[in-house]
């Protein structure tokens, strides 16, 4: 499965070579060295394998795929924890450490030096996929979007800011839309989060619009190979639709989501309400021109959301001119052999990270590192 210039790829690629965990979770103390092209991790269900590429993406992004807060992370009766991991990226090494307490704020460093708290890591990139990932298509308009946000905060630092200024006022305003019947002054504020939104709110639009042009571009070649050439991917962006041209200068969308959200502004006082912005966005996933969503059957819309987990993939490898590091969290089991077979024929070239069951036949395909993780225990 791995050929050799796979290794060589995979010498020179961004990867992830030791990670230490301490109290994090179910792991007390455990420091590993990982193979530079693919780490098979075995055990049973909750021994620990989701755990250890949470630990992965967390460095990597700064936050979490599935813990609301840093103290879920940290293990039972504990008060802290820490994880560092040794990386190499944009051809050097790194040493990246999270120390998380419970009462007090983390603390992020990069070769020793602080991260800004609310920050991102920005060393390497990291790719999840997990088995509800092949639910991408079928689920609502805010599983695309979190898609979206998660793709774009690790390769646009601009984007992450925006969003999270857009989020701010966005919450903001909809507490004053809330509470206005009962705190009628609170609407004197209103004005000014909408105004946030709408500049924030153009920068999100900015950006999302020429990522799916991107995503469209490489997921219609992985579903068109995956199907036989038998079906035609096509991904729409869906926006506020006073947007005439998504693809516009950033100038010409903050007037649009303006005349949009003065439009709006007295349903929004009626309904108490947000109606206009961005964070209602979805991605339209149609198959040889029908909405995959209502219309696809369920094989149909695994393979889109496998194509569009590996298009995230080349978006990041074009963007930083190596691999992401890719991380199948017990997803391979739930496709059929034909899909396996299509997923482990296109991830050659960088590190990844793949977990399953004990008596999977995954460790004898992949070849790399086979570990195995017993109730906190890496072995």
């Amino acid at each position: 499965m791995w050929r050799n210039s796979a290794v060589s790829a995979a010498a020179c690629a961004m990867r992830i070579d030791r990670l230490e965990l301490e109290g994090f979770r179910n792991y007390v103390l455990q420091s590993v060295r990982f193979d530079p092209r693919c780490s098979v991790i075995c055990g049973e269900n909750a021994q620990g394998k989701t755990n250890l590429l949470e630990a992965l993406v967390y460095l990597s992004r700064g936050r979490s795929p599935r813990a609301r807060n840093d103290r879920e992370m940290i293990g039972f009766a504990r008060e802290q924890a820490r994880l560092t991991a040794d990386v190499f990226a944009r051809d050097r090494d790194f040493r990246i450490q999270a120390d998380l307490a419970r009462g007090r704020r983390r603390r992020l460093t990069v070769n020793q030096a602080p991260v800004k708290t609310g920050g991102a890591m920005n060393v390497y990139t990291t790719v999840l996929f997990q088995p509800e990932d092949l639910y991408l298509i079928r689920e609502g308009a805010a599983v695309r979007r979190r898609f979206l946000d998660t793709a774009l905060c690790q390769l646009r630092p601009r984007y992450a800011s925006a969003l999270a200024s857009y989020s701010r006022a966005h919450e903001q305003k909809t507490r004053i839309l809330r509470d206005s019947e009962d705190h009628p002054s609170l609407l004197e504020a209103l004005p000014e989060f909408s105004a946030q939104m709408v500049r924030f709110g153009a920068v999100l639009i900015h950006y999302r619009c020429r990522f799916i042009q991107r995503l469209e571009e490489y997921a219609a070649v992985h579903h068109r190979e995956c199907s036989g050439g038998r079906e035609e991917l096509r991904i729409a962006y869906q926006t506020v639709s006073a947007i005439q041209d998504p693809a516009a200068d950033v100038g010409k969308l903050t007037d649009w989501l303006e005349q949009h959200m003065t439009a709006h502004e007295q349903a929004e006082r009626a309904s108490r309400l947000c109606l206009s912005g961005p964070h209602k966005d979805d991605m339209l996933v149609t198959i040889d021109g029908v909405e995959a969503k209502t219309y696809s059957s369920q094989g149909q819309t695994r393979t889109a959301a496998l194509a569009l987990k590996l298009a995230e993939r080349e978006i990041y490898r074009n963007a930083a001119g190596e691999y992401p590091v890719l991380l199948l969290d017990d997803v391979l089991s739930e496709l059929d052999p034909k899909r396996q077979e299509f997923v482990l024929n296109r991830i050659a070239g960088g590190q990844v990270f793949i977990t399953c069951c004990e008596e999977d036949r995954l460790p004898s395909l992949l070849g790399g590192k086979v570990f195995h993780v017993k109730q906190g225990e890496i072995l």
